[in-house]
C-alpha cells in the first residue's frame, strides 16, 4: 500500500476505539484540522463528525454541515470541536470528502472557542 496523503479540510473515516468516558467511539467521519506544514510524527489532530441535533445551535464548539457531493456525507451534521484529538494515521481509514473553506473557517472559529483563543 503507498503513502496516502492526508490533508487539512479533508474528512476521513476513522477508527475512534477504544474510547473512555465520554468521547466519541465507533468508525465515524472526521476532519483533519492540523496544520499541513508541520509535524514529524504520523500524527494528524482531527475534529469528529456526529449526526446534527437542533440542541447543538446553541453549542457554539459544534459547527452545523449540511451533506454536499463534495464532502460525501449522509445526514446533516455536527463538527464537534470540543472533541479535538490528535490521532495516529493508522486510525484514519478512507477518505471520504472535502469541507469548503467556509467551514474550515468556521471550525477554526470554534476551535478559538474551544481552546481560549483570541
Amino acid at each position: 500500500m503507498g503513502i496516502m496523503t492526508m490533508l487539512r479540510g479533508e474528512i476521513w473515516l476513522y477508527n475512534a476505539d477504544p474510547t473512555v468516558g465520554d468521547e466519541i467511539a465507533k468508525t465515524r467521519p472526521c476532519v483533519i484540522v492540523s496544520n499541513d506544514e508541520i509535524g514529524i510524527l504520523r500524527l494528524k489532530v482531527i475534529v469528529p463528525i456526529t449526526g446534527w441535533n437542533d440542541l447543538f445551535d446553541q453549542v457554539p464548539w459544534m459547527v452545523k454541515i449540511e451533506p454536499t457531493p463534495e464532502n460525501n456525507l449522509s445526514k446533516l451534521s455536527a463538527i464537534d470541536t470540543f472533541q479535538l484529538r490528535s490521532v495516529s494515521e493508522q486510525r484514519l481509514i478512507k477518505k471520504v470528502g472535502n469541507i469548503t473553506d467556509e467551514i474550515m473557517t468556521k471550525i477554526s472559529n470554534a476551535l478559538a472557542i474551544v481552546l481560549k483563543i483570541d
